[in-house]
């Protein structure tokens, strides 16, 4: 085995999404500000090129870019302003459109924009790299480095082993960085925030982190038939009252229409497939609409840290901060996250500077991150939406009056509750002897025109892996999936999963024993974490693959 090479620097960062990109433009701002240029500053990130694996809504508030890049607006790439804003609410062949009076003020996006998360990440790694940060793409971040409870870097995943273990010609042992602090930027449930966050009980007396996962396509529509900056949300069709969950039609430039649906992670029903729910959400007569004659140009999908403000762990430790989705900073009530991530990277990065300059990382000092988010607006927008995602669990009538309540009430729940408790999704999940799963009968019909396969949808995503390597995805005892899912769930990996990766070949031998293998398919993956989220047993853990691999989000 090649000999691991080491590199120290001040400050690393894990993550080219907007929390971990703004986290390293505030670093080299700062240290320009107050003449410390020598500061080092080093993002990793697991796609081939920043902005790869970047995917989203998205419609960006500007709040948080004012402040840190305030001539941002004339040099971002956004596709439009807002132009206009509608709720649907969906039936199986009809709508009806919320009267404007009656639309939640948190859902009417005047002042802000429509834009390409893939594209405004590349343009900030850019930014970044104009400012000193050093940006290594295809450096996927493996396993934390630790000197006893305390994290001293991060060990960056090899290239080049087969899928035995072994060395191929190209092999290329990960570097161990070194950093004085280690910010992490991963993103939804990511990979070393959860090794954190198990080791150093982050996530004590909070609730658990519940998700959702938004399925997304982009389609080239008719000249002169999407205006730009078109933003419309939906609720009710395809989802049934007792998931959680909804639907977005936003306007790009050039006559591009984003189309997605998100399907909540704590839903009941075990043979619920997101997929499938945005495939069915394209059939419905208003939507078919305004994709007559378009083309499919990409696809993906995303979790989506829905918890809020309760199930946020504890983002500060000795030598560590966490930010962004990886911290749960998003606001589910408005569907908005991107400027809370910016300004997660922005405090992370002035807590770090301080410490960097003082000599001192240690947990006390790295509480100071705790108390800006305290004392900033982003603490204020989460508190009030403390409850939304909570009341949900009692079905979307019930989950949507709340809302509408709690604006009203600073946050609190019916009866004027301070607190609803969260539930982790996946143990919502009710067994087949529990109930009669429905939603494996009204699968949607592939027609190759409107509705797509999940194999066809992986190719429409760029998705690559190399077939020879270590499977990045880990089942820990595939005997539970035989002998327990089977019976108790009906293996819901096989639903769940957005890109066809898990195949359960088993059948029933004559003796009642069951026979077979799983089969996982893992070069189909689009690194969305749902498998390691709501496996109903949590076996199954999801890790980078080999540096550059994944979804190629172009637009997205």
């Amino acid at each position: 085995m090649a000999e691991r090479d080491q590199l120290e620097v001040d400050a690393l960062i894990v993550g080219g999404g907007p929390a971990g990109l703004a986290t390293a433009i505030r670093l080299r701002q700062l240290a320009r500000e107050r003449g410390k240029d020598e500061l080092s500053v080093m993002l990793i990130e697991k796609g081939g090129d920043v902005g790869n694996h970047g995917i989203s809504g998205a419609i960006v508030d500007p709040k948080a870019f004012d402040e840190l890049l305030p001539d941002w607006r004339e040099r971002a790439p956004l596709e439009s302003p807002v132009t206009s804003d509608a709720m649907w609410y969906m039936t199986e062949g009809g709508k009806l459109t919320v009267p404007a009076l009656a639309m939640p003020p948190l859902m009417k996006n005047r002042g802000k924009y429509v834009a390409s998360l893939q594209k405004l990440t590349k343009w900030m790694g850019g930014l970044a790299e104009e400012l000193g940060a050093d940006v290594f793409p295809a450096f996927p971040g493996q396993e934390l480095l630790w000197d006893e409870a305390r994290v001293v870097g991060v060990r960056v995943g090899d290239k080049g082993v087969d899928r035995n273990g072994k060395p191929k010609p190209n092999y290329e042992p990960g570097p161990d960085l070194r950093a004085k602090v280690v910010i992490l930027a991963e993103g939804p449930r990511g990979t070393l925030a959860k090794q954190a966050i198990a080791k150093l009980g982050l996530d004590r007396d909070r609730d658990p982190m519940s998700y959702a996962v938004g399925v997304k396509e982009i389609w080239q529509c008719k000249p002169g038939s999407i205006p730009a900056g078109m933003v419309i949300h939906t609720f009710g069709f395809p989802l049934p009252n007792e998931t959680f969950g909804g639907g977005f039609l936003y306007g790009m430039a050039n006559d591009v229409l984003d189309v997605g649906l998100v399907t909540g992670l704590d839903y009941r029903d075990p043979t619920t497939d997101p997929h499938d729910n945005f495939q069915r959400y394209k059939t419905h007569p208003a939507i078919a609409k305004l994709l007559e004659g378009a083309k499919l140009l990409r696809y993906g999908a995303k979790a989506i840290p829905e918890g809020g403000f309760y199930a946020m762990p504890r983002a500060y430790a000795d030598g560590l901060l966490v930010t962004g989705d990886s911290a749960g900073f998003l606001n589910g009530m408005r569907l908005k996250g991107i400027h809370l991530a910016v300004k997660s990277g922005m405090m992370a990065a002035e807590t770090a500077f301080e410490a960097i300059l003082a000599g001192k990382s240690d947990a006390g000092t790295l509480s100071a991150y705790e108390r800006r988010y305290r004392e900033s607006w982003a603490y204020d927008e989460l508190r009030v939406a403390r409850n939304f995602h909570q009341a949900f669990k009692g079905g979307l009538y019930l989950g949507m009056l709340n809302a509408g309540m709690s604006m009203y009430a600073g946050g609190r729940a019916f009866g004027l509750i301070d607190r609803l408790h969260g539930e982790a999704g996946y143990a919502q999940m009710e067994k087949l002897a529990e109930r009669k799963p429905v939603a494996v009968e009204s699968r949607v019909k592939i027609d190759n025109v409107l509705t797509f396969d999940k194999v066809t949808d992986v190719f429409n995503s760029g998705t690559m892996h190399d077939e020879d390597q270590v499977p990045h995805l880990h089942v820990a005892d595939t005997s539970i999936c035989a002998n327990q899912c089977t019976v108790e769930y009906g293996n819901p990996c096989q639903y769940f999963c957005p890109a066809k990766v898990y195949e359960p070949l088993f059948k029933q031998a004559g003796n009642g024993s069951i026979d077979g293998r799983l089969q996982i398919n893992f070069s189909n993956c689009v690194h969305c974490k749902t498998c390691d989220i709501m496996d109903p047993y949590q076996i199954i853990t999801w890790v980078p693959p080999q540096g550059g691999e994944g979804p190629v989000y172009t637009g997205l």
